[in-house]
């Protein structure tokens, strides 16, 4: 038996796309909408305290990191250079839920970034080290964090720089063409993370 849902970590889900998968497959979390880059917390992260995870889509530096894969980085860098270090205990519990739904995870660094990285940007982050790439976690501040997330777009198929601030998408025709392919893998790799999540809350802390 697992333990109880009032002993598990603060899910941070920066969409409504993301924050719905959790809350489907995990119903009695306590759930945080975050917004991108922690946009709808007043105060910041400062706010959340214990345990927090992140779960939701992220994006990949390396043509070898497609789409579909679990990121359960053991660390995250910033743009300023700081690092955070993720929590060693619920990396290991995401890593081995990923391997129980038949999954490999990706380990390595993940960045985040100030806005969407495209272009070269993916390059830089790639020769620091970094698999992925979010707009969340490195921000937190809380007791110990740790974050797992699917890949969504890749060097080869990168997202148009407006989906980094969804709310101005209706202003950027160029960006609509992505809609279909995103309907479809948005939702897929949102799910995906959630369910990782999930089954690693199951046996997490016993």
């Amino acid at each position: 038996m697992g333990t109880r849902p009032d002993a598990w970590p603060t899910v941070v889900a920066a969409t409504r796309l993301e924050a719905r998968a959790v809350r489907r497959e995990l119903p009695a979390a306590r759930l945080v909408w975050s917004g991108v880059a922690l946009s709808r917390l007043a105060g910041g992260a400062a706010e959340l305290t214990g345990t927090v995870v992140t779960c939701g889509v992220a994006g990949s530096t390396r043509p070898d990191v497609p789409t579909g894969t679990v990121l359960v980085p053991r660390r995250v860098l910033r743009s300023d250079g700081c690092e955070l270090g993720c929590d060693p205990a619920l990396v290991e519990a995401l890593a081995a839920a990923s391997r129980r739904l038949g999954l490999e995870p990706e380990l390595g660094a993940m960045a985040t970034t100030e806005a969407l990285a495209v272009g070269a940007e993916r390059a830089v982050w790639a020769a620091r080290g970094c698999a992925g790439m979010d707009m969340e976690t490195g921000l937190l501040r809380a007791d110990r964090v740790a974050s797992v997330r699917v890949v969504l777009d890749t060097p080869e198929r990168e997202l148009h720089a407006a989906w980094g601030r969804p709310a101005t998408v209706l202003w950027r025709p160029a960006a609509w063409g992505q809609l279909p392919w995103l309907a479809t893998e948005g939702p897929r790799c949102a799910r995906l993370a959630a369910r990782v999540l999930a089954a690693a809350l199951s046996g997490y802390g016993r």
